[in-house]
């Protein structure tokens, strides 16, 4: 089973200047390599060291960023001009400033998401793409999260999580949240965000996980949540079903979709309606794999996916 390569140190650091925002970006690997662009999930969440490890540094250049408002792009947890297409014009200013003509996109859950949406408004900037966990960002992939979908794996935690808003708001739990989260009271807040935070590890953490789980940080919990939530009230700043119906925009390039079996956030029909919508795609479902990448078979399908297409970008 294949694991992660070695740590490497980014070669690299800058940021873009988007007002009120600075978007935090880094390269690592080989300067001559083959360009590709690591995704992360949330929206809210940000790039860890270890996420460079998932390409080879001697065959890879890797851009890594930390999505509007997320980790280390400032300010933290800031909502103002931050959607979907802004990010999408963030990629393209950081590609351009690389010097990159097309790259490789490789995200997962949200990341997966924001791949899709970029490769169909840049197709001719798209050189292929791995995703994992795909997330459509459609209503009914909403409902199963924040609708009493997943609630019938996890009875318990839902009542916690649904009960931390006033029966009379509970219609739509996303905007009681959405509301919490930028209410003027500091408990307030940091109670809706520990509400959230736990409700969403349970629907991706082991059990074994979940038992020892606590949120460290409020603080930063918090501003995790607002950008999660401002997203998610906004169904992502996409028309309902977008990804789907604009597929035929997508470029005919390698594609791998990497999925687990197990998966509880992202479900497995949507890689497979996915795959369906792209008929070159090649299609993986991880045997007992979960949402998280860096679970040992999610880790594995990922490793062997960009081992094999740097043969296939290699040789184009």
């Amino acid at each position: 089973m294949r694991k992660l390569y070695p740590a490497i140190d980014a070669a690299e650091t800058f940021t873009v200047a988007a007002a009120p925002h600075r978007v935090y970006a880094e390269v690592c690997g080989n300067s001559r390599g083959i360009p590709a662009v690591f995704l992360h999930g949330g929206p809210g969440s940000g790039c860890k060291e270890s996420h460079r490890c998932y390409f080879d540094p001697e065959r890879y250049r890797v851009v890594l960023f930390d999505q509007r408002g997320c980790h280390r792009s400032t300010p933290v947890g800031e909502c103002r001009r931050n959607t979907l297409q802004d990010l999408l014009a963030d990629m393209e200013t950081i590609r351009e400033r690389c010097r990159i003509p097309r790259w490789l996109l490789f995200g997962g859950s949200w990341g997966a998401t924001l791949a899709l949406a970029y490769a169909q408004q840049y197709p001719e900037k798209t050189s292929g793409m791995i995703l994992r966990g795909t997330f459509l960002a459609r209503q009914q992939d909403l409902d199963w999260f924040a609708d009493d979908g997943a609630g019938g794996l996890f009875p318990d935690e839902w009542r916690a999580f649904k009960e931390a808003i006033p029966e009379a708001e509970r219609g739509d739990l996303i905007a009681a949240y959405y509301q919490r989260l930028h209410s003027s009271k500091r408990e307030t807040r940091e109670q809706a965000a520990a509400a959230w935070d736990r409700w969403a590890a349970r629907t991706v953490l082991s059990d074994e996980a979940m038992a020892g789980y606590r949120v460290e940080d409020l603080n930063a919990a918090v501003k995790r949540v607002k950008i999660e939530t401002h997203y998610a009230k906004r169904r992502y700043f996409l028309k309902p079903n977008q990804l789907l119906e604009n597929a035929r925009r997508l470029p005919a390039v390698p594609t791998i979709i990497i999925h687990g079996d197990k998966d509880r956030v992202c479900l497995p029909e949507a890689a497979r309606e996915l795959h369906r919508a792209l008929p070159g795609s090649e299609l993986r479902m991880v045997a007992g794999g979960g949402h998280l990448a860096g679970e040992p078979a999610m880790t594995d399908a990922l490793i062997t996916a960009t081992d094999e297409m740097a043969e296939r970008l290699q040789d184009a």
